[in-house]
């Protein structure tokens, strides 16, 4: 083989050994773009995790409370634990509402696995802000992802059990006030797609995450 095409050879090697362009990192400099513009005063709520997240109309629901919205479509816990320090840390929250794990269960992550992430996300953001409150919006059940209602309440059951044990952190059970006398999610809860929320969704939300943003949990 010539020096050339050893070159080559190599080349594509490691172009092709090389990890994917991150999906998520237009969105997280989008935000970062708007606070240049204007950065959000410390002290507010940010609201940081996948679609449910990034679907709500954060100023609807908590009027009054500079809600900042960092939610990013398709994501995992994962990826809020990647982009604390850019999208989460510097607005120095006094509250952060976390929504993630949905998407992981449904791309084939276990409860623990979840649970693993969550607690990464704590670590994380209290060794740069020891006071702020985290509350954690548990898995919700919906009709499109039904099958997964075990390892919802397996992941949902080991978080809940972890906030317990810091007063700095809460946990909103959804699963209960979503579900019909049937047992099963309650439809007029979701939009067509049967797994984001419309607006009734959001509204009976806003109603269980509201007491946990001030003080201690209810």
């Amino acid at each position: 083989m010539t020096t050339h095409a050893l070159w080559l050879a190599t080349a594509l090697a490691l172009a092709s050994a090389a990890p994917p362009a991150d999906r998520w990192e237009p969105a997280i400099r989008q935000f970062e773009a708007q606070d240049r513009l204007q950065l959000p005063a410390p002290g507010g709520v940010v609201f940081v995790g996948s679609s449910s997240i990034r679907l709500w109309d954060l100023a609807k629901s908590f009027p009054g409370r500079h809600a900042i919205n960092r939610g990013f479509g398709g994501s995992q816990l994962a990826d809020a634990v990647r982009y604390a320090e850019r999208i989460v840390i510097p607005y120095a929250p006094r509250v952060v509402v976390l929504y993630a794990g949905d998407n992981d269960l449904a791309a084939g992550k276990s409860p623990q696995q979840v649970f693993d992430d969550f607690k990464q996300f704590v670590a994380k953001v209290h060794r740069a802000l020891p006071k702020a409150r985290i509350v954690y919006v548990g898995v919700k059940p919906s009709p499109s992802r039904w099958s997964l209602i075990d390892q919802v309440r397996a992941t949902n059951a080991l978080i809940r059990e972890f906030v317990a044990k810091d007063a700095r952190l809460g946990f909103v059970d959804v699963e209960k006030p979503m579900l019909g006398p049937d047992g099963k999610p309650r439809s007029e809860l979701f939009r067509p797609d049967r797994l984001h929320l419309n607006d009734e969704g959001y509204r009976l939300w806003a109603t269980l995450v509201a007491p946990h943003l001030d003080g201690a949990p209810p």
